[in-house]
């Protein structure tokens, strides 16, 4: 066998607050029902004020290197994937590195929004085949409640805040990442957006009065777009390494939401039994979602060792992406 990348630990951290949709009833004009109908989501966690989103992936990180049984020293690359950086620059990855006492290890952030922790795979694959690294730690976590428009009913029920973590590191016994796709389409980049805060609209009272630095969805035309990504993306990368749907053990979807999960299922004829979701808990945690739910699918058992399990997302961008994954 050829050298391969395979993820030999998990780890995740959400926070302790639990905002759950009858907190959000006393925010916003929305109920329960409402929310629970179009997303699927009954609660979801937010950070404390002074958690920032290397915090939450410094703490998931920790735990997927004890259980790897390696030391921070051990890392060869370190990658956080994330719409929420603690800052323009540094990087959260830089910040992070600092936390966990990795000092000197590589560190890079990945701006791809809901798919970056899949581009992350790919990333951390090639340097791993490369023989660029032997231990890769990546992580996807975001701090999103901090830019919520609070009285934006639309998307301050969708969102929550998580981070999940791997370690990757060299296989040659068949295990590991399979095959990944990526894609990308700039001129749909309004779909998924925070508008203000960069070099196009730098910080001003201005950005602040019209609440330009909040994160907007345009849900409608993401549905659509987000449906035919990620169906697509599992096709490609399916047939990209010779395998069928019903090879699959597992489909580990980007959790953005019920319907579009439900949606892509059917548009791959595949059952949802086959498909996991935890989004009813955590919401829509952008970049760690993947993470999170690799890490609950193995401790829930829904995801053995030999098992083929395919991962897909998308997000702004927009951006998606798939890799399937020989556990």
């Amino acid at each position: 066998m050829t050298r391969n990348a395979a993820i030999v630990s998990t780890g995740m951290y959400v926070p302790d607050r639990i905002m759950t949709n009858a907190d959000l009833e006393k925010l916003v004009k929305t109920s329960n029902e409402w929310i629970v109908t179009r997303t699927g989501i009954r609660e979801r966690r937010i950070a404390a004020p002074e958690q920032a989103t290397s915090d939450l992936a410094a703490e998931a990180g920790k735990r997927a290197l004890e259980r790897a049984g390696l030391k921070p020293g051990d890392l060869d690359l370190i990658i956080v994937a994330s719409l929420s950086p603690d800052f323009l620059t540094p990087s959260s990855a830089c910040v992070m590195q600092a936390k966990i006492g990795a000092k000197g290890v590589a560190a890079l952030d990945i701006s791809a929004a809901c798919s970056g922790f899949v581009y992350g795979l790919s990333l951390a694959r090639g340097a791993i085949v490369s023989g660029e690294a032997e231990t890769v730690l990546l992580v996807g976590a975001e701090v999103t409640s901090k830019f919520m428009d609070w009285n934006d009913r639309a998307n301050c029920v969708l969102f929550g805040d998580a981070a999940g973590a791997v370690v990757l590191q060299p296989s040659n016994d068949g295990r590991g990442i399979l095959g990944t796709t990526l894609g990308a389409d700039g001129s749909m980049a309004p779909l998924i957006a925070i508008e203000a805060g960069g070099s196009r609209h730098p910080a001003s009272a201005e950005t602040v009065e019209n609440k330009m630095h909040a994160l907007r969805v345009r849900g409608g035309e993401v549905f659509k777009a987000g449906v035919q990504t990620m169906a697509q993306s599992v096709r490609d990368v399916l047939a990209k390494c010779g395998l069928a749907m019903n090879d699959l053990a597992l489909l580990i979807p980007h959790q953005a939401n019920q319907r579009i999960l439900t949606a892509v299922a059917k548009s791959l004829d595949l059952s949802m039994e086959k498909v996991f979701m935890n989004l009813e808990k955590y919401g829509n945690t952008s970049a760690a979602t993947i993470p999170v739910a690799l890490y609950e699918a193995a401790e829930q058992g829904r995801l053995k060792p030999g098992d083929l399990a395919c991962v897909v997302a998308f997000g702004g961008g927009i951006t998606w992406g798939a890799a399937v994954i020989r556990w």
